[in-house]
């Protein structure tokens, strides 16, 4: 009789665990699904029965070797691009964190210059500047240079497509490196000194590696947007992937199933990019995760 009136009627039966109970799915998630389900096979019905996309021609020209060197190009002025623009980042942010006021007053000027204006306007620029500066010479300031070259002969396509991809890239990593730096706990500076550390070696191995865990995610953006950011490059006559595709349907007249070859590898170079960050995230947020431990059953506990 006692043990009857210690269990109250409302307890639930000892297998139940709300932590693994689930909503049930209402008819519009149902609807929306079907909806969505209906889009997708639209979709698929489009590309493959239209013919105008040429889907043969596309493979034709899908391993073209002119197709394949721009994809090339395309992916070294990225990875390029992307070390310039993150060490110039790195050291514009460490200069606005700092207390010397010229540095954060050229790293303010550097932003406000890079970032106001358009990529295009920038890589144009680049590629002629020879109009404002016939000779490139290495000297002291307002003096005769002790050695000069021409400046076409320096600046060629390539590096001013470097110049502008990486400058402009540098302006937006520095807000990312300054956000990421600012994000770390002011008591870890002040045990980096109590324990003896000198700056430099407290920024790299406390500070910067748990920074690392903010700057991971936007950067991996800003990698994925500069792989397309290089098909600009094309107007400064760079043999990019896009200005392949452009070169063979320009003599072909095929500038859709071109077009969608261009499509299929930068596909192909975003879902590679994805999965490296993927990897990177889950690297960089070890111990910071949640925890997916399930909930032991009370009848299962010792």
């Amino acid at each position: 009789m006692s043990n009857a009136a210690a269990t109250p009627a409302s307890a639930p039966p000892a297998w139940a665990d709300v932590s693994t109970a689930r909503h049930r799915t209402s008819p519009i998630r149902w609807g929306l699904s079907l909806l969505l389900a209906l889009v997708a096979l639209q979709v698929v019905y489009f590309l493959f029965s239209n013919p105008r996309f040429e889907w043969p021609v596309v493979g034709k020209y899908l391993f073209s070797v002119n197709v394949l060197q721009g994809l090339g190009t395309t992916l070294v002025l990225t990875v390029v691009a992307m070390v310039v623009g993150t060490v110039i980042g790195t050291v514009a942010a460490l200069a606005l964190l700092s207390d010397f006021k010229p540095a954060r007053w050229a790293a303010q000027t550097y932003l406000w210059a890079f970032r106001g204006t358009p990529l295009l306007i920038q890589l144009i620029f680049w590629y002629n500047l020879a109009y404002l500066i016939p000779n490139i010479g290495i000297g002291l300031p307002f003096l005769a240079p002790w050695v000069e070259w021409p400046t076409n002969a320096v600046i060629t396509p390539f590096l001013a497509a470097l110049l502008g991809l990486g400058l402009a890239e540098g302006a937006y990593m520095t807000e990312i490196v300054r956000a990421g730096l600012s994000s770390v706990d002011t008591r870890q500076h002040d045990a980096a000194r109590a324990l003896g550390m000198t700056p430099a070696k407290a920024f790299f191995r406390i500070i910067f590696p748990q920074a690392m865990r903010f700057i991971i995610p936007p950067t991996g953006n800003q990698v994925i947007g500069m792989a397309k950011a290089t098909a600009l490059v094309s107007v400064i006559a760079m043999n990019d992937l896009l200005h392949s595709v452009q070169i063979i349907y320009n003599r072909t007249y095929e500038i859709v199933p071109l077009l969608m070859v261009a499509v299929f590898w930068y596909l192909v170079v975003i879902t590679l990019l994805y999965a490296f960050q993927s990897r990177l995230e889950r690297y960089y947020s070890k111990g910071h995760r949640r925890d997916t431990t399930q909930v032991v059953p009370a009848s299962e506990q010792a």
